[in-house]
């Protein structure tokens, strides 16, 4: 217990300075947006951080490569995605809503918040980097099966998403092809997956049940605070977006509503 306490005080100041840095640059490039960038990048950091200053077991490597591609694909994904165009509308709404307190909301509200839930959905692996090595069972296929699949759903939802975004042709259509036919958001639902798929892994690992809050936080966030609601408030009284969301489930699909 005393280890894993030092290893989160360790990553916790790690990521204190990881997220005051991402303040520094979102001021100079006057961009909050880059907090989504910077997202990603942080667990990929904390990740490294792992392999090289702790022990490390073959089920420990794999999590952490599972962690990484995740994070570097999203974090790579959004900056080509915001590269060249204006903040994101979201961080402009809080950038007039703010006001003078601007700055000081922006790290508080953005950057230091977003460390601490960062360093709450990474607890299942810094559990495993404190704990006797892990190996192989059911639970890490289970898992690593649940993280495959989530991963599917995002890395392809969000390719489909910027091929249709891309074609003239669908100025101001709402996505509902591909995956976006089963569910309004396959991105988030599959990135809810991989980090259940990643609890399931570290779960034979003794008083692991605790790290649950990983993907209760991850879950939370998506469905009702940072994701699903604040990405819809942008299509309220749109007439196509919202018989869109009548006959399509804003997270789990509907998988018999028929072929891709």
């Amino acid at each position: 217990m005393d280890q894993l306490i030092q290893l989160f005080s360790t990553v916790a100041l790690l990521l204190f300075v990881y997220a005051s840095a991402w303040f520094i640059i979102s001021i100079i490039k006057k961009r909050n947006d880059l907090a989504d960038v910077a997202w990603g990048l942080g667990y990929s950091l904390v990740c490294l951080y792992l392999f090289i200053a702790q022990p490390i077991s073959s089920v420990a490597i794999l999590l952490y490569s599972l962690v990484v591609i995740w994070g570097l694909r999203l974090s790579i994904h959004i900056y080509l995605r915001n590269r060249g165009k204006k903040e994101d509308f979201r961080y402009l709404q809080w950038r007039e809503a703010w006001g003078k307190s601007f700055y000081w909301r922006s790290y508080l509200q953005v950057y230091l918040l977003q460390a601490f839930f960062l360093l709450i959905i990474i607890s299942p692996l810094l559990l495993v980097a404190a704990s006797p090595p892990l190996g192989w069972s059911i639970f890490t296929w289970v898992g690593f099966l649940m993280w495959s699949t989530g991963f599917f759903f995002q890395a392809v939802g969000d390719y489909q998403l910027s091929v249709f975004v891309k074609n003239k042709k669908n100025k101001g259509d709402i996505m509902q092809s591909g995956l976006w036919k089963f569910t309004r958001h396959p991105n988030y639902f599959g990135e809810i997956v991989m980090w259940w798929g990643i609890f399931v892994i570290v779960l034979p690992l003794h008083g692991s049940y605790w790290v649950i809050v990983s993907p209760l936080t991850i879950t939370f966030l998506i469905a009702f605070v940072s994701g699903v609601p604040m990405l819809e408030k942008k299509y309220d009284g749109n007439p196509n977006y919202e018989a869109y969301r009548k006959s399509t489930p804003a997270l789990f699909p509907k998988l018999w509503k028929g072929k891709l």
